[in-house]
C-alpha cells in the first residue's frame, strides 16, 4: 500500500508541480505527517525531491526531473496489463482513457517487459460477465461514474416493484459484480445499493455529495454482501443424487451449497449418493430441483417433495394433451 502511495505522490508532483503538504495529504487521504515521512523516504531512495518552508513554500521535484516506469518488475507489468477489463471500462466511459494509459505505460517499459506485456494481452482475456445472460443496458452508468468521481449529488428515477420512484442520492461508489453494475449511495441517512440498469433517469446537480469520512467502498461492499448472503432465506433438503449428477446439482443450487453439503452414509440400492444441503429461497427450491429430472430425488422435507410432485403432475397433464393449434 505504501509503495503505491509513494508512486502516486511522485506522479502528483510531476503533473502539478509544487504542492503543499496539506494539498498532498488531501489527495492521498493521509495525514500531513505521513506526507513528510513519504517525502523523506523518496529522498532517501534518490528521488530529487525537496520541501521549502514559508508562506510560499511546498514540496516539489527538481526542475526537469521526470520519472519513467522502469522500476516495474516483470510480474508487476504483467499484472497491470492483465487487470484491464475493456468492456467495463467502455461502459464507464473510460475505454479510450484506459487504452491510452496502457499505451503510455507500454511505451515507458524496457524492451523485455514491453514484449512480455504485449504477449500477455495476446494470450489472456478477462470476461467479467456470467454465462447465458445478456448484459444489462446501462445508459446512465457514465454520468453516474462522473458524479461519483466529482462528488456530486444526483437526482435519479429508479424502477422497482410497484413502479418508479424519484430519489436524491449521494453517490459513494460503483461496483461490478458478476457482470452486473451496482451504485452504492447515501440516501436519507443510510447507505443503499441500486442496480444501475434499473435507473431510468439521471440528473447530476451542482451540490456536493455528502460522503461519510470513514466510508470505504470495498469494506462496505464485503460487509453488505456477507449480510445479504447470511440473511437470505434457506431451506435444508435431503436428496438422493445420481453419481454423475453432481455438476447438474451445482448448476441448479450453486457450487457453494454443494460444496458445503453433508454426505449421508447409506447403502442405496442404485448406488446413488445421499446428501443434505441448504438451498436458497425456499419457494423457488422445488422448481429448481425439478429441473434435474430423474437424476435427483428429494427425500425430505415432505412439503418440498409434495410440491415437486404437484409440479411434475401439472407438466405431465399439459404434455398429455395435444398442443393448441398455431394461428
Amino acid at each position: 500500500m505504501r509503495a503505491s502511495r509513494l508512486v502516486q505522490l511522485l506522479l502528483l508532483l510531476q503533473a502539478r508541480g509544487k504542492m503543499t503538504a496539506g494539498m498532498l495529504a488531501r489527495e492521498l487521504e493521509v495525514s500531513e505527517r505521513t506526507v513528510h515521512r513519504d517525502v523523506d523516504a523518496l529522498s532517501a531512495a534518490g528521488v530529487p525531491i525537496y520541501a521549502e518552508r514559508g508562506p510560499h513554500g511546498g514540496i516539489q521535484l527538481v526542475d526537469g526531473y521526470r520519472t519513467r516506469l522502469t522500476g516495474l518488475t516483470a510480474e508487476e507489468a504483467e499484472a497491470l496489463f492483465l487487470s484491464g477489463l475493456p468492456g467495463p471500462a467502455a461502459e464507464l466511459g473510460l475505454g479510450t482513457v484506459v487504452a491510452a494509459a496502457r499505451l503510455k505505460v507500454l511505451a515507458a517499459l524496457p524492451a523485455e517487459l514491453r514484449a512480455r506485456a504485449s504477449r500477455l494481452v495476446e494470450r489472456f482475456h478477462l470476461d467479467a460477465s456470467g454465462w447465458f445472460h445478456d448484459a444489462d443496458r446501462v445508459p446512465h452508468l457514465a454520468p453516474l461514474a462522473d458524479a461519483v468521481w466529482e462528488g456530486r449529488r444526483v437526482e435519479v428515477r429508479y424502477r422497482r416493484d410497484g413502479g418508479e420512484v424519484e430519489r436524491t442520492i449521494d453517490p459513494l461508489g460503483i461496483v461490478l459484480k458478476a457482470g452486473v453494475w451496482y451504485l452504492v449511495a447515501g440516501v436519507d441517512g443510510s447507505i443503499r445499493t441500486y442496480r444501475v440498469a434499473r435507473i431510468s433517469a439521471v440528473r447530476v446537480t451542482d451540490q456536493p455529495a455528502a460522503r461519510p469520512s470513514d466510508f470505504e467502498l470495498s469494506a462496505h461492499w464485503a460487509a453488505s454482501t456477507e449480510a445479504y448472503e447470511r440473511e437470505t432465506p434457506r431451506i435444508t433438503v435431503t436428496l438422493r443424487i445420481a453419481p454423475d449428477a453432481t455438476g447438474l446439482l451445482s448448476d441448479l443450487v450453486g457450487t457453494r451449497a454443494v460444496g458445503a453439503a453433508e454426505v449421508i452414509e447409506t447403502d442405496d440400492p442404485d448406488g446413488w449418493h445421499h446428501v443434505r444441503l441448504a438451498v436458497d429461497w425456499p419457494d423457488e427450491a422445488p422448481g429448481r430441483l425439478l429441473a434435474a429430472g430423474d437424476r435427483i430425488e428429494v427425500l425430505d422435507p415432505p412439503a418440498v417433495r409434495e410440491r415437486m410432485r404437484e409440479l411434475a403432475e401439472s407438466a405431465l397433464r399439459r404434455y398429455a394433451r395435444a398442443p393448441a393449434p398455431h394461428r
